[in-house]
């Protein structure tokens, strides 16, 4: 047994408690409370933090580990351009990814692991393209949910492709629990939502939807208009399946196949009409944002004041180095900070960056908070002397500093 302490301990699940600290045993944290509390109760040598607050490790609820090596690829495969259009980058990534061999993408995602951890990040839920990189989850660090990507139209490949899916969801699984993508409304058939959805009931498994990340995405879905319809579907050879005008929203196209729950995330949710968001409600789906990578995309900026009156459930992830600086989710609080500081408090960003997407990703009984009985992710977060008047979580956001990074109470080189 051991115990940790800091100046400050954050659960986020309970108030900041001064003079924080935990004790954990067999990678499990087993008390919470004051040094003195902590330590009349558990017997261990005591791994002290001054001037430091010990808060969870941070839930990346959205991310491509696929695509970390995505900036050095562009310039060895000759196709170092910058995109004019959301387009332009879809096209760019889908011309990389054909040329990559299986050795590029196994070291991508580690490298993606390694660059998630050493930024505070312990768990993450990632779409996985490439489905023989599951065992790369198997001997993760990570905690969090693997997700199987789906797209397409044709019936004969999507009925393939269920039946794939649903073999990879019997097979045994590491840190990691799987769970299923449909990409996007624009991408997925009917049939193919309407298959996945059923293995996401069966078999009890969180699903990632990229809702209306653009405008262009809502363009199509209203009168199959725009470059979706004239550059995306004729590139994947969809030029047969172009349907008509649906004169509908994603999230309203979603909600009439029934595939909206509790158990979808829709991620970006950039733009969605004050009626989708109250079917979001009403489903209990949880909106991830990514805030830096849709201004790098340029495709908006989600409504975080309409989310937030709703009380939707928020969680927070990187996407991918593809449309991204990092994968670091302390970059990405920090730009939501300076991007809506009258809409969320810094309270309420590093929920969403923990116990959210804990939540999100359906592994909050072990993971985003420092609770008794769930295993001893945590961070060190240096930050000096809190000032008066200023709260713990505002001193992090304003100048904490990442010093070391626990998983399983052991630290992580």
């Amino acid at each position: 047994m051991q115990i940790f302490a800091a100046s400050y301990l954050l659960p986020i699940s309970s108030p900041p408690i001064t003079g924080g600290a935990l004790a954990v045993d067999n990678e499990r944290i087993v008390a919470v409370g004051t040094l003195a509390e902590v330590r009349a109760s558990c017997a261990g040598p005591v791994v002290d933090f001054p001037g430091s607050v010990l808060l969870p490790g941070l839930v990346n609820a959205h991310t491509h580990l696929e695509l970390t090596h995505f900036p050095s690829w562009k310039l060895r495969k000759a196709l170092d351009y910058l995109p004019q259009t959301y387009l332009d980058w879809v096209s760019q990534v889908v011309k990389i990814k054909r040329t990559l061999t299986q050795d590029e993408l196994v070291l991508s995602v580690r490298e993606g692991m390694r660059l998630s951890v050493a930024s505070g990040t312990t768990a993450v839920g990632d779409i996985v393209s490439d489905y023989t990189l599951v065992p790369l989850y198997q001997e993760a660090l990570l905690k969090g949910r693997f997700f199987l990507e789906a797209l397409g139209h044709d019936p004969v490949q999507c009925e393939a492709l269920l039946e794939r899916m649903k073999r990879q969801l019997e097979q045994p699984f590491g840190s990691l629990l799987p769970g299923l993508s449909p990409h996007t409304p624009h991408t997925v058939s009917k049939d193919l939502f309407r298959g996945v959805q059923a293995l996401s009931r069966n078999y009890r498994v969180k699903k990632a939807i990229h809702l209306s990340e653009s405008a262009d995405e809502a363009s199509f879905m209203h009168d199959t208009t725009g470059p979706i319809a004239e550059e995306l579907y004729p590139m994947a050879h969809w030029e047969s399946f172009l349907p008509s005008p649906m004169k509908t929203t994603s999230t309203q196209f979603l909600d009439s196949l029934g595939v909206l729950d509790a158990s979808t995330l829709a991620i970006h949710a950039v733009h969605i009409t004050p009626a989708d968001a109250a079917i979001l409600k009403r489903c209990g789906v949880t909106v991830v944002l990514c805030p830096r990578s849709n201004q790098r995309l340029a495709v908006g900026v989600a409504p975080h004041k309409l989310l937030k009156s709703l009380g939707i459930p928020l969680a927070l992830g990187t996407d991918s180095l593809a449309s991204n600086d990092s994968l670091s989710l302390w970059d990405e609080l920090r730009f939501l900070h300076e991007l809506a500081p009258e809409h969320f408090t810094p309270f309420e960003l590093l929920l969403m960056a923990t116990l959210g997407g804990a939540r999100a990703l359906g592994i909050d009984a072990d993971a985003g908070s420092l609770e008794v009985g769930k295993r001893a992710d945590f961070q060190v977060v240096s930050t000096h002397d809190v000032k008066a008047g200023t709260t713990v979580c505002a001193a992090i956001m304003e100048q904490g500093r990442l010093e070391d990074v626990y998983i399983g109470g052991v630290p992580v080189k």
